[in-house]
């Protein structure tokens, strides 16, 4: 593994430990304010003003003056996570954190399983292959096992 893998694989991995974290805490401010809608869109607010502060700060501010010229298609990611983010601040007081995210996981699993195969989104082709099968198989038997209630 070359080191530059190696940062790009810890910055994902403390970004995957943040997924449960960013979860537990926006359910809980939806649940204090009695609205996972409201608790969104004040995170979307802090999430937007600390990507322009980056942008900014990085030198990469006048990227912003290309916006408008980009396909819409390409504005849907930001459904998508809205998507993502009003559900989980919904489901994961009702459901458990834990449960939700497994299911956000085995999601991503199967959508990165079809988006690879067929190098979608400009993606890198890696075809859908026996190991990958078995992988999301065990995932699923987790997630299975993981909801079964204690002994």
């Amino acid at each position: 593994m070359t080191s530059e893998t190696l940062k790009y694989a810890l910055l994902m991995l403390a970004a995957g430990m943040g997924v449960p974290v960013l979860a537990a805490l926006n359910a809980q401010l939806g649940m204090r304010i009695g609205s996972p809608a409201a608790a969104g869109a004040v995170m979307f607010v802090i999430a937007g003003l600390v990507a322009i502060l980056v942008a900014a700060l990085s030198g990469q501010g006048g990227s912003f003056m290309l916006i408008p010229a980009q396909p819409k298609h390409l504005f849907h990611a930001g459904v998508l996570i809205a998507f993502y983010l009003l559900s989980i601040s919904w489901v994961a007081p009702r459901f458990g954190v834990g449960n939700a995210v497994m299911f956000v996981l085995l999601g991503q699993i199967l959508a990165i399983s079809v988006i690879d195969h067929f190098a979608l989104f400009g993606a890198r082709a890696r075809p859908f292959d026996l190991a990958r099968g078995l992988g999301i198989v065990l995932m699923g038997v987790g997630i299975v096992l993981a909801q079964r209630p204690p002994s």
